[in-house]
């Protein structure tokens, strides 16, 4: 299929503005997921808990641990994860706040008496609380993390080419995690750590796409002195469509496969950086690029000459 990408002259500033509808329609229906949910459903790692790691005399499906912790009374919801060798085993529960130091030993206790584990002996290695004031205090960091994030980008894209792409930019990578974030709440999947992760690889990214676009641009600015500016931005969109296509689509297959057979562990990362790489790629062709044009019509057309463009004198043949 790499011929549809090949000598590309796609008229992508056509349907800008029917993009842009795309994006804030489907910007309006990831906000409103949120609202209806009451907000995002955040694992113990923010909302606080009680860890457990046990070691096994031999290895036990996860699937077995879970059905044994879905019967222990007041525990809210659990995670269950392989820590290093197959027989050590990570338990994170989501408990009733100002409980999380008893219930080590009642899901210890609770464990021995499992039929699903009865005859499968093993020890507890250590037993953690971690309180929902840590928990507040990582959701702050994970935010601060995001927006230091942003407004790096914001200085590095500014100064490599000038406002109007940095701001185009944050723009673009504004939607890509906002758009994430939505389908998260739209199919009530919990914001983890890991997936807070996740959402920074989509920003540097999404980042990356967006910057090959903008120095494709910036070089056919010089070439293309005699084209409108919309002309040159997407003649660069459509010359760069290739490279974005076949990064984008190798970078999507890996994932794909982290999240098929990956197992639980991985599977909510590897579920955000699918939803990450094709909102990524999307709007850098159709929000990015466009608002590029979008402010260069706005704010510098008509106040200087156009590139190339010669000043002639009266009488001048």
């Amino acid at each position: 299929m790499i011929w549809l990408f090949k000598n590309a002259n796609y008229p992508f500033f056509r349907y800008k503005n029917l993009g842009y509808a795309i994006s804030i329609g489907l910007t309006v229906l990831a906000l409103g997921a949120i609202a209806v949910r009451g907000g995002l459903r955040y694992s113990i790692d923010f909302t606080g808990g009680t860890l457990v790691q046990l070691k096994f005399e031999e290895a036990v499906e996860s699937q077995v641990l879970r059905g044994a912790l879905s019967t222990v009374e007041g525990l809210s919801s659990s995670e269950v994860q392989r820590f290093g060798d197959p027989t050590d085993v990570v338990i994170r529960a989501q408990v009733p706040a100002g409980e999380e130091d008893e219930f080590g030993d009642r899901i210890e206790s609770h464990l021995r008496q499992a039929p699903e584990l009865e005859g499968r002996d093993f020890q507890v290695v250590r037993t953690e609380a971690v309180g929902p004031k840590i928990g507040e205090e990582l959701k702050t960091q994970a935010a601060l993390a995001i927006l230091y994030a942003l407004v790096l980008i914001l200085i590095y894209v500014a100064i490599r080419f000038d406002l109007k792409f940095g701001v185009a930019a944050i723009a673009a990578t504004l939607h890509d995690i906002v758009m994430s974030v939505g389908i998260f709440a739209l199919f009530d999947k919990e914001i983890s750590l890991a997936v807070v992760a996740a959402f920074l690889t989509i920003v540097g990214y999404s980042l990356n796409d967006t910057i090959v676009v903008f120095d494709r641009i910036r070089e056919d600015l010089r070439a293309m002195r005699r084209e409108s500016y919309a002309t040159v931005v997407n003649a660069a969109v459509n010359q760069t469509l290739s490279r974005t296509a076949l990064t984008s689509g190798s970078t999507l297959l890996t994932v794909l496969f982290l999240y098929f057979i990956g197992g639980p562990v991985i599977h909510d990362f590897a579920f955000a950086l699918i939803i990450g790489i094709v909102i990524g790629t999307y709007s850098s062709i159709f929000i990015a690029a466009p608002l590029v044009v979008d402010w260069h019509r706005r704010f510098e057309e008509g106040r200087a000459p156009a590139p190339g463009a010669r000043k002639t004198k009266a009488g001048a043949r």
